[in-house]
This record gives structure tokens, sequence and C-alpha cells, in this order.
């Protein structure tokens, strides 16, 4: 896997990576960046979020649930000093579905989290991951 990263002015930065997709990244303006695009620690949270969400709609896919909504909601708290990275993760799995057990969704939480997320195997190394969820009739 490569990607590259050109600046486009001060710190922001347009990332282009193996599936030929861009993304902006950007700062603050007092970081000399444009405040105008995810930064990077975000970014880790937005995948984060989205490697376990699709663990989970596979999974749950394959438990035969029909899924009709479904969202991740990510809180993190990080280190004070440097390099300031993540210590506690929180997702919450907000899943709309009229036949779905909560113990079947716990199952692919955890087997997500625990097993097949790759963000998840490398946020781990720094923060305690937790999560809950609601399941909306």
């Amino acid at each position: 896997m490569k990607t590259t990263i050109k600046q486009i002015e001060g710190t922001t930065f347009a990332a282009i990576s193996d599936s030929n997709h861009w993304s902006v990244l950007d700062t603050s303006v007092k970081d000399q960046g444009a405040d105008g695009a995810t930064g990077p620690m975000e970014m880790v949270l937005n995948a984060l979020g989205s490697c376990s969400a699709i663990d989970v709609l596979l999974i749950l896919k394959k438990m035969r649930v029909q899924v009709d909504d479904f969202e991740v909601n990510i809180e993190a708290e990080r280190s004070d000093a440097h390099p300031k990275v993540f210590t506690r993760v929180h997702l919450e799995y907000v899943v709309k579905s009229s036949n779905l057990k909560a113990s079947n969704l716990e199952k692919a939480i955890k087997l997500s989290i625990g097993t097949y997320c790759s963000v998840a195997g490398m946020v781990d190394k720094t923060a305690e991951i937790t999560t809950s969820y609601k399941i909306v009739d």
C-alpha cells in the first residue's frame, strides 16, 4: 500500500493512495492551515469508525439481519503530552432494525474490535477502546 501527501499551501495537504482517490487534510489557521478539511487525528477516528462499521454491517448481513439505518458515534480523549496519542476511544453503534437481537450486535461489535478491524488493532496500542450500542426499532 502506498500514498502520497502533496502540500497545497501552508499545512493544507492532498493525499492520494493506491485507490486513486484524493483526500484533503488540513489544520487550523493558527497552525498555517486553512481550517477547511479534516485533520489527521480526526481521520484516524473516521478510519476507526468506518473500519468497524464495515465489519459490523457485513457480520450482521451474514446473520441475515435487515439493517435499515446505521451510524457510529465516536468520542475520544488524547494525551496532553507529545505525541498526543488517543488514550481513550468510545464507539457507540446505533442500529435501526426490526429483527436485530442484542446478542447478535454484541457479537458483531466484539468480532470487529477484537479481531477484524485493522485500525482498532493499531489504536488499541495506546487507547482503551470501549463500545456501546442502541437498537432502534
